[in-house]
């Protein structure tokens, strides 16, 4: 007599960390190719110096800690932390500036709190953050996109050179310029409509930021569809951008931009998709991954309008990293077979 299976578990196969490691990676190619091709060869080479450095010490920080190396090599976390801050770092970021950024999400943010799974704060955010902070020049001395470059970009090896020769000011300033976050915020006494006519970044090279957070978009779906994560955060971040700028672009448009450039320049999308839904620092419930990325979202608006940063992405994450647990304490489901959820400290007792 066959017996009908309909209680729990329904799990038909083991969602390794591996697996979701290699879906997330592939899921960042799109954004890459079109980093690449729009900015240059610097985004290319800066992911795989940053892998090389993640893996190597990863193992180094495995094998101190007189775990199996091979094993936790293989998850996969090292390299995606790597890709991920090298996405976000500038084309042209010296090699010792990848370095310090690896060794502080490696050693630092993720194996001085016990390795994965146990770190409070996203360790590619706690690595750009401290290396905004601490070398501003390298971190703002990005690369003009390709349609605002005579010449066109700069070759692979020409490329290299600068990134492990050190940065050469005569010989890349031609081939650098400010982000259209920045050249907004230090538009001067120019409005909002007159810079969009008269910086040239924003006039003509904005579109190669649209079309890399379009990349970016392309991964997250397809995250989405392979139910990595929910939909809940990225939705909530990019609705809490889109619903004030609106308001504000509305009410004073020659003071603020439009929602359509906060949600698609700078690192709104990348941060939507692969950094507000990483499973091990951000909030756990779908109600609380709603105010999870609302509060980010948030954040980010209110940083790049009113702060001194042109961009907040990094700021917003961690500020809502220190949050997750109180979100997580009032935003319990309820339990199958009790009247109410638990939450808060009552919930405890």
């Amino acid at each position: 007599m066959a017996l009908i299976r309909v209680t729990s578990p329904h799990v038909h196969k083991a969602n390794r960390t591996a697996d979701v490691m290699r879906l997330v990676l592939l899921a960042t190619l799109p954004g890459l190719v079109a980093m690449t091709f729009f900015f240059g060869w610097g985004t290319l080479v800066n992911v795989i110096w940053a892998s090389l450095l993640a893996v190597g010490m990863e193992a180094a920080m495995i094998r101190l800690r007189k775990r199996p190396v091979m094993f936790y090599l293989r998850d996969y976390s090292a390299v995606v932390t790597a890709v991920l801050l090298a996405l976000a770092l500038p084309p042209f970021a010296p090699w010792w500036l990848t370095l310090v950024g690896i060794f502080v999400a490696i050693v630092i943010a993720k194996h001085l709190y016990g390795g994965l799974g146990q770190n409070p704060f996203n360790p590619a955010m706690i690595a750009y953050a401290l290396l905004l902070v601490s070398f501003p020049v390298e971190m703002t001395r990005w690369t003009a996109p390709v349609v605002l470059l005579d010449d066109g970009l700069m070759g692979l090896f020409d490329t290299i050179g600068v990134i492990f020769g050190g940065l050469d000011s005569t010989q890349i300033d031609q081939f650098t310029g400010a982000t259209p976050l920045d050249a907004l915020k230090q538009r001067g006494g120019l409005t909002t409509e007159e810079a969009w006519k008269q910086i040239d970044v924003l006039a003509n090279g904005v579109g190669a930021w649209h079309a890399v957070s379009a990349a970016y978009v392309m991964g997250g779906i397809f995250l989405l569809h392979r139910k990595v994560f929910t939909w809940h955060a990225p939705v909530a971040m990019m609705a809490a951008i889109a619903i004030p700028s609106t308001l504000l672009f509305g009410f004073d448009p020659d003071s603020f931009a439009d929602p359509f450039f906060h949600l698609t320049v700078g690192g709104t999308m990348l941060g939507a998709f692969f950094i507000a839904t990483d499973p091990v620092t951000s909030a756990t419930s779908n109600k609380g991954k709603l105010y999870f990325g609302a509060g980010i979202g948030l954040l980010v608006f209110i940083i790049r309008t009113w702060g001194n940063y042109p961009d907040a992405v990094a700021f917003a994450v961690l500020l809502l990293n220190l949050s997750a647990p109180f979100i997580d304490l009032y935003t319990q489901p309820r339990s199958y077979g009790h009247a109410k959820a638990k939450r808060g400290l009552k919930g405890e007792s």
